[in-house]
Order: C-alpha cells, then structure tokens, then sequence
C-alpha cells in the first residue's frame, strides 16, 4: 500500500488529490494506493473573495463549500488539525490524538496570519484577510465621511501581493462615487522602494496612484500603531496619522511544519524551486503559500504547482520517471489586478519572465468576476 497524505484542503491541497485520484485510477481502485486530504475544518473557503466583501460585492456565505463535495470520491477526507510530523515514523499526528502513516506526504499547509505581532492591530487597524475582518473593514467604509485613509503593508511575504494596491485603488473609486474624494486623503505605503515587488508591475501602477490622487510613501516598515494620537508608525522612523488604517496583517507559515522541524520560525518551507521537494527530502512536497519560494503566495500559484506534485508523486508510485516538463515547475502564476472604475489587468509570469501587465480595461475586470463565479466548478477539480 502506497499512502498519499495531503495536509490541507485549500486550492493546492484540494487539485493534488484530484489529479492524483485521476493519474492512480487503476492502483487506487484495487486499493493499492490511498490518497488522504485532512482539513482542520472540512470546508473549504475561496479566499480572494475576501477583498469584495470589504468592497460590499461579496457575501462570506456564497466563499464557502463542503471540501467532500469538491474531491473525487475515491480520496479520503479527514477532519482535524494536524499537530505533529514524525519523519522517523512517517505518521501524522493530530490535535485529538489520532495518527496517520504516510508514504508521500504533501504540505499545502498555507499560511497564518498574526495581527497580534503588532501592538493594537486589532484595535486600530483593519484588513480582508478573514471573511470576519473584511466584514468589519465594509462597516467601516460605510462610517467612513472623508479624512485621511492609510494602506499599508506590516510585513512580508503575505498572501495576494497585488491585494493592498487593489484595495487602494477600489477604496479611491468609492470615495468618488460617494462625493467623499474632495475631502478624503488616501496614502499607500509600501515597505519597498517602489508600489509593488516586482519592478513591471510597479512601472504599470504608479502612474495610476499619480493619477487618483493617492500618495505613494515608499521605504515605510510598520513597526507600531499609537491608539491615542492615532497614528501609524515605521522603522524607518515615520509618522502617519490616519482615520481609517487598513493594514496587510504579518504572515507566518503554519505553526505544525515549525514545531515538527521542517521549518524555521518564520513558517516557510524550504522548498526546491522546480521539483517542490522540500529540504531534500524525497517523499515530501510544497505548494503554495506553505512554501519559502520566491514567487507570488496566491492561488494561482498553488493551481500550477499542483499538477507538478501530482505527477512526481504518481511516477514515484508507478515506478518511472517523472515527466521533465509536467514535473517541472517554472514559477508559473497567473491573475487578475482591480484597479477600480470597472476595469482591470491581468499578470502572467514565470521565474524567468516578468509579467507586462495589458492596459487595463473592462474585460479583465469582467473575466475576473467570471472566474470568481467558476472558481468551484473548474479549478479545484482540475478542469482547467
């Protein structure tokens, strides 16, 4: 019996047991090989839809969906929090004390995030990265009658890289349309010298900050809030006073690769650029925002690593070969940019090739509603 263990029921987790239920029909059926996803809560929750409920076109209802109606019928769900990884034992063990074995194992762990790193983050600031906080972030803007609006980021790598300027840009555009631009500020800072980490996506935005009026701050590392005086402060030793603060929260990877040795504190999993193996170990893959690679903690990334896994992990069971280009990953990503008013861009590239954004127009805008609307039907189950 070969056991395919799959920690994490995300996109990534969710498409490599699909693919791999596919790739293994015939072993699986004479049950020869088990695939295994666990999920700590067995549902499974479209994250980028976090950004439109804050932006009041999205409800946290409609993001979520059983993980068993999403996975093939012959892998395995477990519910439950994983709590501890013996490499010696190759087992699994979970928060209530059960223990699955594993021959091949896949961390598609994700990320965390950890507000509480920054004193008074719950307290002042708001962000999308729960369907709790967006909601919350959605009343705010409602209350919100003009002054001074900060967006920032308070550490890297987070999930979703283009999610703050998205953010700043849709903000700017419903101030318009509520007649509260005339007497509101919008500032974002970013902890870079430029507005985004990659160079020609950042020479497509700052022309668009320029021209909506939002103040770009570069060089702006978040170190503390001050409640009192209402104010945001960096390491680099500047102040900005805000009304309303919209902060990307600091990430962390997940707390059971740390405390099983597999990673360091920061949570990120070394993880091999191409064969997603991680540290060397031969049995044991990466995806998405679980890894330490350089390259966007998004979806889309876990969407293309996956089908890399799958096919590793199906030669290994076969006994061949992996595929040189279907077990290669390049650093493929792929996905839509808002920049408000109705229109967007798309980004596409690879470790190699930077993406050359499209100009921005309302067909990217409306293919990325479209794929929020297909995302169940198409991408978890490996239609696409």
């Amino acid at each position: 019996m070969q056991r395919i263990l799959i920690l994490g029921g995300g996109v990534g987790g969710t498409l490599t047991a699909n693919l791999l239920a596919k790739k293994l029909r015939g072993p699986i059926e004479s049950r020869d090989v088990s695939v295994t996803v666990v999920d700590q809560t067995g549902q499974h929750t479209y994250q980028p839809g976090f950004m439109y409920i804050a932006m009041g076109h999205e409800r946290a209802e409609r993001l979520q969906r059983p993980e068993r109606s999403l996975l093939d019928r012959r892998v395995e769900l477990v519910v439950g929090a994983a709590s501890r990884i013996d490499e010696a034992a190759r087992t699994v063990t979970l928060e209530d004390g059960r223990r699955l074995p594993y021959d091949h194992l896949v961390l598609a762990t994700g990320s965390r995030i950890v507000p509480e790193e920054i004193p008074f983050f719950d307290q002042e600031a708001h962000h999308f990265y729960t369907a709790e906080a967006a909601l919350r972030l959605r009343r705010a803007l409602d209350a919100f009658t003009g002054g001074k609006v900060v967006i920032g980021i308070a550490g890297m790598p987070y999930k979703c890289p283009p999610a703050p300027l998205e953010v700043a840009f849709l903000i700017e555009a419903e101030l318009r349309e509520r007649g509260l631009r005339g007497r509101s500020e919008v500032h974002f800072c970013s902890p870079i010298g430029r507005a985004f980490t990659i160079e020609t996506v950042s020479e497509m935005a700052t022309p668009i900050l320029e021209q909506k009026g939002i103040e770009l701050h570069t060089f702006v590392n978040i170190e503390t809030i001050d409640p009192e005086r209402r104010v945001v402060q960096s390491l680099e030793g500047e102040e900005f006073a805000y009304d309303l603060l919209v902060l990307v929260p600091p990430h962390r990877g997940a707390r059971v690769v740390i405390d099983s040795g597999l990673a360091p504190p920061s949570g990120w999993l070394p993880t091999d650029q191409h064969t997603l193996q991680v540290g060397g170990r031969p049995n044991v893959y990466a995806i998405g925002d679980a890894t330490d690679l350089p390259i966007s903690k998004a979806g889309s990334t876990a969407h293309f690593e996956a089908p890399v896994v799958a096919e590793r992990i199906a030669a290994s069971v076969r006994g061949r070969e992996p595929d040189a280009k279907a077990g290669n990953y390049q650093g493929k990503v792929v996905c839509f940019f808002e920049i408000g008013d109705g229109k967007g861009t798309l980004l596409r590239f690879d470790y190699l090739n930077p993406p050359h954004p499209p100009k921005p127009n309302r067909i990217w805008h409306l293919g990325k509603i479209v794929f929020n609307k297909t995302y169940w039907f198409t991408v978890p189950k490996g239609r696409v």
